[in-house]
């Protein structure tokens, strides 16, 4: 990810986008409107300096709470598309992680469902992946470490600006009863997230339950503090993430992505708010499923 190319000043009748002249004809024809004005600077000119001089009244930034505000609750068309890209994303996953042998490096697997994101049209904005000699760290930025007996992989995939979250996990062999049972118990914490959110309800406040749940789980009450926990999704990996005290609020028909994890654990996909049921997205039927609160949720992919 670089700097940016382009800034925009949005009025009520006004649509004006500056931008550096060697990327201002691929914008015009690729993903510009016709209708918007195109005003264009030096390649070597700052883009902030370009944009300072526009008349505008304020800054994005200053609107962070309001903006995320109006765009929290998806429009029917954004969740057609966007639905199609959580879909194709799973998919992904459990063509890959079916084909994957224990050989399998974490760089080449992440190769492969990176390709496989850029076929569908889409970014592979985050693509990770851990082996069962990595599988300790909570962002595990890949290597040539074989996959081994065990792996997870986390993917954000940006396609029309939206993206998906999901991670999913392979083991080959039998699984120790240990594992399992405690795959269930974190399932059950992400549980307490999707029950807790609910329309009208602070992030903040959601974020407290779900971190609660990790004692009654069984597992340290701290558990939570050793990685974020999510929170709202669509136009941001995280818009927001939810921290302690955040007074976002949640609204119908928006965009979530919980991701409670311990050690040697994590659970993670992409569902939508709906009145007061949670629909995952991030949805393949043929990847393994358990019911939980009456909603399917991932379970480890045993080869």
């Amino acid at each position: 990810m670089g700097p940016p190319i382009a800034g925009v000043l949005v009025g009520r009748e006004t649509e004006q986008v500056v931008t550096f002249s060697n990327e201002a004809d691929r914008l015009a024809a690729e993903e510009l409107p016709d209708d918007v004005d195109i005003r264009t600077v030096p390649w070597h000119t700052p883009l902030e300096s370009a944009v300072a001089s526009l008349p505008a009244v304020r800054r994005e930034a200053e609107l962070d709470a309001q903006l995320r505000a109006a765009r929290a609750s998806v429009l029917p068309g954004e969740l057609s598309r966007f639905e199609r890209l959580c879909r194709q994303s799973a998919e992904i996953l459990t063509a890959q992680l079916s084909a994957v042998v224990p050989e399998t490096t974490e760089r080449e697997l992440s190769a492969l469902v990176a390709a496989e994101i850029l076929r569908i049209g889409a970014d592979p904005v985050v693509v990770m992946a851990a082996g069962a000699s990595r599988l300790g760290y909570k962002h595990p930025l890949v290597t040539d470490a074989p996959v081994g007996e065990r792996a997870m992989v986390v993917v954000c995939a940006r396609r029309h600006g939206m993206i998906a979250n999901l991670s999913r996990w392979v083991r080959f062999g039998d699984a120790p009863a240990s594992e399992a049972e405690e795959e269930q118990r974190l399932l059950q914490v992400e549980a307490a997230y999707l029950s807790a959110t609910r329309t009208g309800r602070a992030l903040g406040d959601v974020l407290a339950d779900g971190a609660a749940a990790y004692a009654a789980q069984g597992f340290p009450a701290d558990e939570w503090q050793n990685h974020h926990q999510g929170g709202a999704a669509g136009y941001a990996g995280r818009d927001p993430r939810a921290v302690p005290g955040i007074s976002d609020l949640v609204q119908d028909r928006q965009l979530f992505a919980w991701n409670p994890s311990a050690a040697g654990q994590k659970v993670e996909d992409t569902v939508i708010l709906e009145g007061d049921q949670i629909r995952p997205l991030t949805v393949d039927p043929d990847w393994p499923t358990v019911s939980v609160n009456g909603v399917e949720r991932p379970v480890t992919l045993q080869r």
